[in-house]
């Protein structure tokens, strides 16, 4: 079977999944919406969005018993935050000296297969990686995208922030860790990315991708160096870019800025039709090459 691409969708049929996606529609909305669009294409709504949604399976790069790397889950206090956090840590199966260490945001559904697929990934680069599940203490990432989302809505995202800045300090500190710390965040993990940089002066590098912009106010307190990836083709994202670009240049913060043609947000994403395989091997490469150029040695 051919796999689809975004080019196979309406463009209007992937706005209103991104909305649904990010909880501005219902799946009804999205239904309806989608409708006159599927017609035209001879499917129903509801198929339409079958194929936009994750398979998670069939994109899987690195089992998780891949004999390369050593997993665990982890649970650490935290206090100021939603009272525990549990992640999902990955590190290459033979040490070579202390490695450095990132921190893997995940997107607005929780620690789902993909994200931990992209944990293992990080750790065959010779990183040690981290990546909490901010539903852990509403039961964790539920097995199902929907209830995943429904989920979320329920999340004290203050609270959320802080089990983030804690999940960081845990990695940080880690005896097999190098005591550098970067982060890597997707969609609501690139908006975490942005944060995290604005509030751990200790941090080494952060990765956003197509994330919530840090607010502009905050930018000043940014140490790291930033290298952020935008899908050209991102309007929710992208309308607040010249406000953060600007206050980045105002403040001559370090930061490298990447706007992938013809990409949709979620584009890194192997698991849904949005994947772009070029603009994502290309961020990639970027990226680990950004986290070997500011956290090794």
């Amino acid at each position: 079977m051919t796999r689809k691409t975004a080019d196979d969708f309406h463009p209007e049929v992937l706005k209103l999944f991104d909305q649904y996606v990010h909880g501005q529609a219902s799946r009804r909305d999205f239904l309806t919406g989608a409708a006159k669009y599927a017609a035209l294409a001879g499917v129903t709504a509801s198929g339409l969005l079958a194929a936009l949604s994750p398979q998670f399976a069939a994109a899987q790069q690195i089992k998780p018993d891949d004999a390369r790397i050593h997993t665990s889950y982890v649970e650490i206090d935290s206090p100021t935050g939603n009272g525990k956090v549990r992640g999902y840590l990955v590190r290459p199966a033979k040490l070579s000296g202390k490695l450095p260490t990132v921190l893997v945001v995940h997107e607005n559904r929780g620690l789902n297969p993909h994200i931990e697929d992209i944990a293992r990934r990080v750790a065959l680069d010779n990183f040690i990686a981290f990546a909490p599940d901010a539903l852990f203490t509403l039961g964790g990432y539920p097995g199902d995208e929907d209830k995943a989302r429904e989920l979320f809505q329920k999340l004290d995202q203050t609270k959320t922030q802080e089990d983030f800045v804690v999940a960081a300090q845990y990695l940080q500190k880690l005896p097999e860790g190098n005591g550098k710390l970067g982060v890597v965040g997707f969609c609501y993990g690139g908006g975490i990315a942005n944060f995290l940089a604005t509030r751990m002066p200790e941090l080494n590098a952060a990765v956003p991708f197509y994330g919530r912009h840090a607010d502009a106010a905050a930018v000043a307190n940014i140490k790291a160096p930033l290298l952020i990836h935008l899908a050209s083709e991102d309007e929710r994202i992208n309308a607040g870019w010249p406000d953060y670009e600007s206050a980045l240049k105002k403040h001559g913060k370090p930061f490298a800025a990447h706007i992938y043609p013809k990409t949709q947000h979620g584009f890194n994403n192997d698991t849904t039709p949005r994947y772009d395989e070029a603009a994502a091997n290309l961020a990639w490469q970027r990226t680990i090459d950004f986290f070997k150029k500011h956290l090794q040695g």
